[in-house]
């Protein structure tokens, strides 16, 4: 019995060893399990810092292979660093304190790299690196050697500086090509800044009081605001002659595309400053637009209600606008007061039509076409009659010259007229040659020439100190019009002639003055200007406005002229 107790004792101890033996086997497992688990996760997070740390460093290369890439093509926006040793503190600092932001490619003109100027300035390159830095990314050995005829292709006859002008090498087509382009794509509005000069004193007061000035913290500041007052500056030479044959040119939207007229437009004309013009015509209404070329927009619109207008003209100093009409009064408009005053009748006068009339380059007399051969000048200052002038036959044009000293005038009896109104007399008197009615005078800014038109269609110009000397003969007679001359009409610098006569449909012709040949090109078969009544170009010669009989105002850029 007793062996038996101790079998049964031994059998439950070593079952106890043996579960025991089993618990820790598990126990040693599971910590195991446990612990790889923690490994596991240990390798995972190494491996998604490595791949993150990869990925940056892929990002980062890949950065400045793209800034290198925009430093081959577009010149460095900071100084010159190696990539690799300066963090972008450092080049933001040297940024600062280094060359100037932009540069000038003068990729047109030379071989030399667009860095060349900074290159000269600084003392910290070698001789070697300064010559590195000079050589474009790539040059066209083949330039040098081309010679290209642009005569013989229509399209490249626009290239040319001399009408005689045939073969230019490769290099200077390359040059030529940019500057037209230039001509074609002016810079945005924003991005020019107006140069500061005496010159063009005539800019409006918003344009002066918003005018940059240029401030550096290197010795070539002053260069640089230089260059980035203007862009077209740097390939296109200004002055330049128009040549005959095409004029460049391209059609923008109307003057008044936002207040059109009922009525034919009998007046456009421009402000001295270019932005702002008038038109005017038979609605009664005389009309302003500030004239961009994109929107045109209408600043203001006065009523008259007894006086259809027959012509509005701004004074040369921009300060009011005097309006006439078939009435025997007329107004004016103060354009610093906003005040509309009607003048007349002139006393001890009685002319049942003031349309006809001319304001002098020096703002200070206005002088009407009267009665019977009279010519009325009135004061600008006080509106009273301060003198009459009288021809032999009827007045029915005048024009100023010598800066307000003199006055010219035609009409009926087919001649010509110089007064002296210093002395209210007339010094010189000479018949157009050919002509029977005069009823068109005009003469250049610098009053070297007269274009006088007569009821026959013919335009006679000639040199005005000869004619005045008594050469009789024309310089050149213009007959492309074949009905009334109406108006003529030189540009800024008197390379381009207007003549209209508004009893014909596209009655308009632009004379090449240098040659005295006609732009073939204008206006253009399909496109029709209907019956003009009124043309101006403006100040700069940009912009060209043509006022119709439909009451529209035709608004066209001249790409020759880089101001308007």
């Amino acid at each position: 019995m007793s062996l038996i107790s101790q079998n049964v004792a031994s059998k439950i101890k070593n079952k106890k060893k043996s579960d025991e033996n089993h618990e820790s086997v598990v126990s040693r497992e599971k910590k195991l399990t446990d612990e790889g688990g923690e490994l596991d996760a240990d390798i995972s997070r190494t491996t998604k810092k490595r791949k993150k740390e990869k990925e940056s460093l892929v990002e980062i290369e890949e950065q400045k292979t793209m800034k290198k890439l925009e430093n081959f093509l577009f010149g460095s926006l900071y100084a010159p660093v190696e990539f690799g040793k300066e963090d972008r503190e450092e080049v933001l600092d040297e940024a600062q304190d280094g060359p100037a932001l932009f540069f000038t490619d003068r990729s047109a003109n030379s071989q030399l790299s667009v860095y060349e100027k900074d290159s000269e300035s600084s003392d910290n390159l070698t001789d070697e690196e300064e010559m590195k830095q000079r050589k474009p990314v790539w040059v066209d050995e083949e330039e040098e050697k081309a010679n290209v005829n642009i005569a013989t292709v229509n399209r490249l006859r626009k290239l040319r500086k001399e009408e005689d002008e045939s073969t230019i090498s490769g290099s200077e087509y390359v040059s030529r090509l940019r500057a037209q382009h230039v001509k074609l794509n002016p810079g945005t509005e924003w991005a020019q800044l107006d140069k500061k000069d005496s010159s063009y004193d005539d800019e409006s007061s918003d344009e002066e009081e918003n005018r940059v000035v240029l401030a550096g913290t290197h010795d070539d500041a002053e260069p640089l605001g230089n260059i980035l007052r203007t862009d077209e500056d740097l390939v296109v030479k200004t002055g330049a002659k128009l040549l005959p044959g095409l004029l460049e040119y391209s059609r923008l939207v109307d003057a008044n595309a936002e207040d059109p007229s009922n009525g034919p437009i009998n007046s456009v004309q421009f402000h001295r400053n270019a932005q702002l013009m008038l038109a005017a015509g038979l609605d009664r209404r005389l009309r302003f637009f500030q004239i961009d070329g994109k929107r045109n927009t209408k600043i203001q619109s006065i009523f008259l209600d007894d006086c259809p207008i027959k012509k509005a003209s701004f004074t040369p100093d921009g300060s009011q606008v005097i309006v006439s009409g078939r009435r025997k009064f007329f107004y004016t408009f103060d354009l610093v007061k906003a005040k509309v005053d009607k003048i007349g009748p002139l006393v001890g006068r009685e002319e049942k039509s003031l349309e006809v009339f001319e304001v002098s380059p020096d703002s200070s007399t206005i002088a009407f076409v009267g009665n019977e051969g009279y010519i009325l000048l009135v004061s600008s200052r006080t509106k009273e009659l301060i003198g009459t002038l009288k021809m032999n036959g009827t007045a029915r044009s005048i024009a100023f010259a010598n800066n307000g000293q003199e006055l010219l005038s035609s009409g009926g009896d087919g001649q010509v007229y110089h007064w002296d109104l210093r002395t209210r007399t007339c010094f010189h008197k000479a018949v157009d040659e050919g002509c029977i009615n005069g009823t068109a005078l005009c003469t250049s800014f610098n009053g070297a020439l007269l274009a006088a038109g007569s009821d026959s269609g013919i335009v006679n110009v000639y040199n005005r100190h000869e004619f005045l000397g008594g050469k009789r003969k024309p310089i050149k007679a213009i007959e492309n019009l074949t009905t009334k001359v109406d108006l003529l009409k030189f540009n800024n610098d008197a390379q381009i002639l207007a003549i209209c006569s508004g009893l014909k449909k596209n009655g308009l012709k632009l004379i090449h003055v240098p040659s005295f040949s006609v732009f073939s090109n204008f206006p253009l078969q399909n496109r029709s200007l209907e019956y003009p009544r009124s043309v101006d170009f403006s100040p700069g010669g940009g912009f060209l406005a043509v006022g119709n009989a439909a009451g529209r105002v035709l608004l066209y850029k001249l790409h020759h002229y880089n101001r308007a």
